[in-house]
């Protein structure tokens, strides 16, 4: 038996000894991370803090939001633990209500685990009046319909959210929408208010320009387009005709604006007394725009009273097809309105 020799001693309590500094090391980083990772983090605001986080949304964003509301001390500690979770790509889109004194891993597991609150679908038709989606809102989102309906004229606050008028009617881009079940009035309003701002973007804006008209008219006019016709094909046909009258200063005697102040009325169908109503927004008796939008009207409504059909009609009637002919003289009207009268006699025989 060859015996140990010092020098194969000293090579033995060297290697023990780099153990214990491996070992050493490695509990301290082990209990760095838990300390750092695992230890719960307080903020001093009235929990739970609810953040939004988009479809889409990157992690540098989702951070920043978590530290702009104090969740979270350190955004470059919540990097660290979404990478070591593996969450960077699977955080979910939602809103979440986060409670005090979450560690960053646990947050991670609520972003990416957790359920954000529900939301809802929600349709808004085009050409809506005001009073209706006040209706629509209430069964579908129980937001009241009388605090919706007073915002709706509540001049501080429609200067607030970049509205110049005096009624957020027109202002309110119809689609369909996810909102949060507990949404707002006032977040409900911001959130269609700005679909239409950036809808209504810069080069709609010089088109605007170019027209002569303000973004107010340009809605306003788009509302009256989409009572007209619900044709699509339709929509610049009749826009280029109210264009034309405009131009020479022709009354617009468009039907819509009419049942626009018999609304409340049971039946929307306009009488020949109801023609003699004396509001500025009775386009038989005043010639220009009303003062306002008559309703809320769609993208493509509002991109036809920008960009209208360049024609020589002055006029139109409904054909009885859920069309409308058009004319370019007042005879040549007359004989498709005589049509359209035959056409309504025609129907109530067959009853």
């Amino acid at each position: 038996m060859i015996p140990k020799t010092e020098d194969s001693q000293n090579k033995k309590r060297f290697s023990e000894n780099e153990v214990y500094l491996i070992a050493g090391f490695f509990g301290f980083v082990l209990g760095f991370l838990i300390i750092t990772f695992f230890t719960p983090n307080y903020y001093k605001k009235i929990p739970p803090i609810e953040i939004n986080v988009r479809e889409g949304a990157t992690l540098t964003e989702v951070v920043d939001s978590l530290c702009k509301y104090e969740v979270i001390p350190s955004r470059f500690n919540m990097k660290v633990a979404a990478f070591l979770y593996g969450a960077e790509r699977k955080i979910k889109a939602g809103k979440y209500k986060i409670p005090n004194g979450l560690s960053y891993i646990q947050l991670v597991q609520l972003l990416v685990e957790g359920s954000p609150l529900a939301q809802k679908l929600v349709s808004i038709p085009e050409g809506i009046w005001q009073p209706k989606l006040a209706g629509i809102v209430q069964r579908d989102l129980e937001i009241d319909s009388t605090e919706f309906m007073e915002l709706s004229y509540d001049q501080n606050f429609l200067r607030s959210i970049g509205v110049n008028s005096f009624s957020l009617e027109g202002y309110l881009l119809p689609e369909t929408y996810y909102f949060f079940i507990d949404i707002s009035p006032v977040n409900f309003i911001r959130k269609l208010v700005n679909e239409m701002h950036k809808f209504f973007d810069e080069e709609k804006r010089k088109r605007a320009e170019e027209l002569g008209f303000s973004v107010h008219e340009v809605l306003t006019l788009a509302s009256i387009i989409e009572a007209e016709t619900s044709i699509k094909s339709e929509l610049q046909t009749v826009s280029g005709v109210y264009h034309n009258r405009l131009k020479i200063g022709m009354r617009l005697q468009a039907d819509p604006t009419v049942q626009y102040l018999i609304r409340n009325r049971r039946s929307p169908i306009v009488l020949l007394k109801d023609l003699q109503i004396e509001s500025p927004y009775n386009t038989y008796l005043n010639t220009g725009l009303p003062p306002s939008p008559i309703n809320n009207p769609g993208k493509d409504a509002i991109l036809a009273a920008l960009y209208p059909e360049v024609h020589n009609y002055y006029y139109f009637v409904a054909d009885g097809k859920g069309g409308h002919k058009f004319a370019s003289t007042h005879n040549e009207h007359l004989r498709n309105v005589s049509e359209y009268r035959q056409w309504q006699r025609e129907q109530r025989f067959k009853r």
